[in-house]
């Protein structure tokens, strides 16, 4: 089974189901200050947990919501299943599904999908990135003062990140705060973005964004942006 066209799927019918219940009275609870989880996370996790045991039985599984689901083999999944939770319990449309494919330590294929936008984002090493099929590119913006740049960062602790958001803010030709680190990452990847930061990320965040702009920006057998994310827990994903 090909793990991308797999990935691709599985985050369309999670985005399907997200869609289906955005309209119902939700469950909200907090995991820590202003970190939201809904019924409709976990019910998107256990969606795509289960597809990926019944057709990957040997892989592991690291997801946002249930955490480490451990395998035999040397292929694991990486899952947000509802990246903007906070934007999504306010019905604002900016949210999303991420999903990546890792084998061997590398990411090979990523998946994001934006279910209100029907916008697929998708990539696979060597292969390049498209959003609905359509090949991606990144910005050719050299620029800060030319820049559209968009941060991310959780209200309880905006003094972290509040010093650089009034710098941009000073220097860009425009910032922006959306709320959903993975589709901000694919944002930048197709160009609308020039760059973006953010502090305290997990793996379920970046991993399939940063494959997204290293193959927009044809940075083919260059893996060391993708590492160096998920290594550090942060992301700056740039032009240039």
């Amino acid at each position: 089974m090909d793990p991308l066209a797999f990935i691709v799927a599985l985050a369309r019918d999670a985005g399907a189901l997200l869609c289906e219940r955005l309209d119902d009275p939700r469950e909200v609870t907090q995991k820590s200050p202003r970190d939201l989880v809904t019924d409709a996370d976990r019910a998107s996790e256990a969606l795509i947990v289960e597809r990926i045991l019944a057709a990957f039985p040997a892989a592991s599984i690291l997801g946002e919501e249930s955490g480490v689901h451990r395998g035999s083999g040397d292929e694991r999944f990486i899952v947000d299943p509802l990246d903007g939770t906070t934007n999504y319990a306010h019905r604002y449309p900016l949210f999303c599904v991420s999903i990546a494919y890792e084998r061997g330590g590398v990411v090979e294929a990523g998946a994001v999908y934006a279910p209100v936008l029907d916008e697929m984002y998708a990539a696979g090493r060597g292969l390049g990135a498209t959003c609905n099929g359509v090949p991606i590119r990144v910005s050719a913006v050299r620029s800060v003062a030319e820049a559209m740049v968009c941060t991310g960062f959780n209200p309880a602790v905006y003094s972290r990140n509040g010093v650089y958001f009034a710098k941009l803010s000073d220097n860009a030709q425009a910032v922006r705060r959306d709320g959903s680190a993975a589709l901000d990452l694919a944002f930048v990847a197709a160009g609308r973005f020039d760059a973006f930061w953010e502090w305290d990320l997990k793996a379920w965040d970046v991993a399939a964004g940063a494959l997204l702009i290293e193959e927009a920006g044809d940075l083919r057998g260059r893996s060391m942006v993708g590492r160096w994310i998920l290594r550090m827990g942060r992301s700056w994903g740039r032009t240039g």
